[in-house]
């Protein structure tokens, strides 16, 4: 028998059911930690099919146990997010968000029918392997302090523990059928900067008799620049932006007595990250006082940067290959965008790597977190089949 050929036939066989997945979480999406009924229906899903698991993990997510039938192995955990955002959906498809102001827009919908997917082939290739595939349903993934912190503090990397995880996640810059993946540092931490600029209102045509918070406001976010332009060390990536500032009151000839800042710190160094903490609301204090006002400031640390274990991904790429051809395997750049899965990286060998799910002939090209974002459900077959291989050929690494 060839794997290969067996895990493609299945995943063929089972697409239609794996869209049908896709399509009912897609309307019914529900945001970060309050993902009950979510959790529902995927333990729904595995009772049916009689598979294994356990729920309640970080209130909603699910755990699932597959266990090959060959000589006992090792243990590889796969991970699919299943919370959705706060965008109201644009697309005109039949499967578009019954839940106003709520939208799979992530495609973690993709992930997590995937997963699914990837277990009813997994079951029915218990004979190619042996060991144990732990699947882990998250929630919370866009949402501080994210759902796989708490899941790890909650022990779902014990019992048993994992030799290594895999994570896959839509790209919609990927054509369908083609995979990307990048071996060591991938992707960047993500902190959340919250400051509160105080000052003295009164008439902006009076600002001697007055402490200006907008002026304040304003020589913080410039100086604050000077810490990613000055401080830094070159060959680190970092980023600094801000991107909302409220005043507290205020008109065209009012002061306003409080300003409100808010902003997001990223970087791909764990020392330089925990130094430039300092040097941010050092900056900021420094800045207000000698401006004669104060600002206080909250500064919320987020996820870990993402990293793929070297030698672990260099196996996993030569395995894509195996699945998908070297033509459709492609080496991505490193991003600053963040995932919280970068918590599991810290704990065991790890893999995260993309799914191609646009289509231009088809106009399905929308980036994440918009609107209009979709898929071309072609994807979801790739995606349960190729994780599968993945999986199985882990356990033989």
């Amino acid at each position: 028998m060839n794997l290969i050929t067996d895990i493609k036939k299945i995943a063929r066989q089972n697409h239609a059911e794996i869209v049908k997945l896709r399509r009912h979480l897609h309307m019914y999406p529900e945001l970060s930690f309050e993902e009950k009924n979510t959790g529902k229906y995927i333990s729904d899903f595995l009772k049916k099919h009689k598979i294994s698991h356990t729920g309640g993990w970080c209130k909603n997510g699910i755990v699932a146990i597959i266990k090959g039938q060959k000589k006992s192995g090792p243990t590889i955990a796969l991970r699919a997010d299943i919370d959705a955002l706060p965008i109201t959906e644009a697309n005109k498809v039949k499967y578009k968000s019954k839940n106003p102001g709520v939208m799979h827009a992530c495609g973690h919908d993709v992930h997590t029918s995937s997963l699914l997917g990837c277990i009813l082939i997994l079951e029915q290739c218990k004979a190619h392997f042996g060991g144990t595939i732990k699947c882990i349903f998250q929630p919370g993934e866009e949402k501080l302090p994210g759902g796989a912190s708490i899941m790890i503090k909650e022990g779902v990397l014990k019992n048993p523990k994992p030799s290594s995880i895999l994570g896959q996640h839509v790209h919609p810059p990927l054509e369908v059928g083609k995979i990307g993946v990048r071996p060591g540092q991938y992707m960047a931490s993500a902190d959340e900067i919250y400051i509160s600029v105080n000052g003295k209102g009164g008439h902006a045509a009076l600002p001697q008799e007055c402490v200006d918070t907008v002026y304040i406001a304003s020589k913080i976010i410039s100086s604050l620049q000077e810490i990613v332009s000055r401080r830094r060390n070159p060959l680190v990536p970092a980023v600094l932006t801000f991107g909302k500032i409220n005043s507290i009151g205020g008109a065209t000839n009012v002061i306003p007595d409080q300003v409100k800042i808010e902003g997001t710190f990223r970087t791909m160094d764990e020392k330089w990250r925990k130094k430039a903490h300092r040097l941010i609301i050092k900056n900021i204090e420094n800045t207000a006082r000698a401006l004669g006002g104060t600002a206080e400031v909250d500064l919320r640390v987020g996820y870990p940067s993402l990293y793929n274990e070297e030698k672990y991904t260099g196996k996993i790429t030569s395995s894509m290959i195996d699945y998908l051809g070297k033509n459709n395997v492609v080496e991505l750049p490193k991003r600053m965008t963040a995932e919280d899965f970068a918590w599991y990286s810290q704990q065991v060998p790890a893999c995260f790597y993309r799914l191609g799910t646009g289509n231009k002939k088809k106009g399905i090209t929308s980036p994440v977190h918009t609107p209009t974002f979709n898929v071309d459900e072609k994807s979801l077959e790739i995606g349960a089949g190729l994780m599968a291989f993945l999986a199985i050929e882990s356990l033989s690494y």
